[in-house]
């Protein structure tokens, strides 16, 4: 079939080769714009724009598609589906109806749960036991489509939205693929989304990143992992030049009980408003590198029953 791939991040990025590989043809990627990254601020192309150019097929990276020129551009490429992954732009109604068979979206959740921005971070920070991808067909609502395939994921203990987010990258992809032949054919149907269990999973603010150590341990190592790699959940300590920012990437519940945020052993014990967590991974502000627990505090040289902010 005759498509338009509309994506952005890595995540993105393997569903994109699999419908190339699987000889689908791409009339152009649909992207966000370069943006600036790195120490020198220099403008980059996203994840996606990179991988089509490797492809050779053009790039559009309009900054809106609510214009009738956008209509107009996106009309000329006589499209069959759209396929949308994390594109990042909410498309309207004069786009949608445009490819003939409509556009098809790869989501991060099993909906309706987790609508919306942050699915993968905010399954993994409510501690829930699976995640999965499905296949929508978008509507102007936000996620509100009705869903033709799914495919489930567990969602393990200590897993990381980063872990999970690779996880299911492969999973999508294969999906998609899927999708597209039997859509091809004649045979790909789709159920309209139930009204029940709808939970919006709103965009990640750095207002939520630094951890409330009165909550259970359970929660505060969910929040943790939830929050890893990005934007990465934090703690501030004096550590010689006055009060600084440490990620912690990965934790996971313990036993253990006192003060809320004190560090209760050498190995990287701390405690919550119910149990403990062990801090098995973090990376100091301006540190290249990440250390586990125990050689954090030993580096540091914090005493046991220091609190941590």
């Amino acid at each position: 079939m005759r498509a338009v791939f509309m994506g952005t991040p890595d995540f993105a990025v393997p569903t994109l080769a699999r419908i190339a590989q699987d000889g689908h043809q791409i009339a152009t990627v649909y992207t966000r714009a370069p943006a600036k990254a790195g120490r020198g601020m220099n403008l980059r192309p996203s994840p996606v724009h990179a991988f089509a150019d490797t492809l050779g097929i053009p790039v559009l990276t309009p900054g809106t598609l609510r214009t009738p020129e956008a209509a107009e551009t996106f009309a000329g490429h006589a499209a069959d589906v759209a396929v949308v992954v994390a594109y990042g732009m909410l498309l309207p109604q004069a786009i949608l109806d445009l490819p003939r068979h409509g556009c098809l979206n790869l989501h991060g959740s099993l909906l309706p749960r987790w609508r919306g921005a942050a699915p993968i971070q905010r399954a993994v920070m409510a501690g829930d036991a699976e995640s999965g991808v499905g296949i929508m067909r978008m509507e102007a609502g936000l996620d509100t489509g009705p869903v033709a395939l799914e495919a489930r994921v567990p969602i393990t203990p200590g897993m990381t939205a980063g872990a999970l987010h690779d996880a299911l990258m492969p999973v999508g992809a294969a999906l998609m693929s899927e999708a597209l032949e039997r859509l091809g054919r004649g045979d790909l149907t789709f159920t309209p989304q139930s009204t029940e269990g709808v939970v919006y999973a709103h965009k990640i603010g750095n207002d939520e990143a630094r951890i409330d150590w009165s909550r259970p341990a359970g929660q505060v190592a969910n929040h943790i992992n939830g929050l890893s790699p990005f934007p990465g959940a934090f703690f501030e300590l004096d550590l010689g030049k006055g009060p600084e920012r440490v990620k912690v990437l990965r934790a996971s519940a313990a036993e253990g009980a006192g003060a809320s945020g004190a560090l209760l052993d050498a190995e990287g014990l701390v405690a919550c408003g119910a149990g403990a967590i062990r801090l098995l991974e973090l990376r100091r502000a301006g540190k290249g590198g990440s250390a586990s627990g125990a050689e954090f505090v030993r580096g540091a040289r914090i005493a046991p029953g220091t609190r941590l902010g």
